[in-house]
């Protein structure tokens, strides 16, 4: 290729990357769908689930456009190659020109299909359907979540394409094309796997990272992963951990990293090791979202050596608002 082809094609693959996955400065310029669409899509705050309808609907179609963008951009970066009129372009650009218009074609006749009868086939509202009374539909339960998600005591976290979301009844995960739902009452976390890293980019300390996977007691809800470094971060519900998942304490200058701290609401603790106690060395904070309600332990260490995984306290009825363990991970 010539060098203006050469040029252009760099520039748009790295623009194109950055528009996807947004790092922090194409944030800081306003680079991203959701700011570039800010009036159609209004407020998260707001409105939380007709917000996520939205976004996921115009990420998808953006991001479907990008080839289209390239294609057009290119009649121009190499005008010798007559890209501007299809029949006469070469084979391979012909091919390529089909697909960049197949995308967005398939993109906007699935965004047709989610957005009949209000959005009741996205699949966010099909997943709340599920949780919905037999008298009430999807959107009594959107509007439940949209009232949590305005609460303070919320806890959110992570990258824009991976944020968790806690609130008092839901766990959420909003990526990029999809916001995973699911309710604390009926879900069992399992800690999958642990990863320890030297530094933090944040902290420049050491950093450990864990991927939780989060299942529903209902087969049609989909399970989904958390990974994130120990944050706070609680739930109201069981927690196991597989085999071959160990943690531990980390002593820094800075203080402890990776402590978590637990409150157990019934039954005793299996295949764990719990090294400070409520009163006897390191002192417990308080729940996230719960200041009043301190934690009971905090635990430096944890393996479990059971085949199958030990559950971090006994199975209480699916982990109820009253039973199970209600956890915060406090970095």
């Amino acid at each position: 290729m010539d060098s203006p082809e050469v040029t252009f094609t760099l520039a748009y693959l790295v623009f194109a990357v950055c528009f996807v996955f947004t790092p922090t400065e194409f944030h800081s310029a306003g680079l991203t769908v959701q700011n570039l669409l800010s009036g159609w899509l209004g407020s998260e705050d707001a409105a939380f689930v007709p917000y996520h309808l939205r976004r996921t609907a115009a990420t998808l179609l953006c991001h479907s456009l990008l080839p289209l963008g390239y294609y057009m951009g290119m009649c121009f970066a190499a005008s010798e190659k007559r890209l501007y009129s299809p029949s006469q372009a070469p084979e391979a650009w012909q091919l390529f020109l089909l697909l960049a218009v197949t995308l967005p074609t398939i993109a906007c006749s699935l965004i047709y299909s989610w957005s009949r009868d209000r959005w009741a086939h996205h699949p966010l509202a099909r997943t709340l359907a599920l949780y919905a009374l037999p008298q009430s539909g999807w959107r009594a339960v959107a509007s439940s979540v949209n009232t949590e998600f305005r609460r303070i005591d919320k806890f959110a976290t992570g990258a824009p394409g991976a944020r968790v979301i806690v609130t008092d009844t839901w766990v959420m995960k909003v990526t990029t094309y999809r916001v995973h739902v699911a309710q604390q009452q009926d879900v069992h976390l399992t800690v999958t796997e642990s990863q320890q890293h030297e530094l933090s980019p944040d902290s420049n300390l050491p950093v450990q990272l864990l991927t939780i996977r989060v299942a529903s007691a209902s087969p049609a809800v989909q399970a989904f992963d958390i990974r994130y470094s120990p944050l706070p971060f609680h739930a109201c519900c069981p927690l196991s951990c597989f085999h071959s998942f160990s943690g531990e304490h980390t002593a820094t200058s800075g203080g402890w990293t990776g402590q978590v701290c637990c409150c157990l609401t019934c039954g005793a603790w299996a295949g764990a090791e719990v090294l400070h106690t409520l009163g006897h060395g390191w002192p417990a904070g308080p729940l996230l979202g719960h200041d009043l309600e301190p934690a009971q332990c905090s635990v430096s260490r944890w393996q479990s050596s059971h085949p199958s995984g030990v559950p971090w306290g006994p199975a209480c009825g699916a982990g109820s608002m009253g039973s199970g363990l209600r956890a915060i991970f406090a970095g």
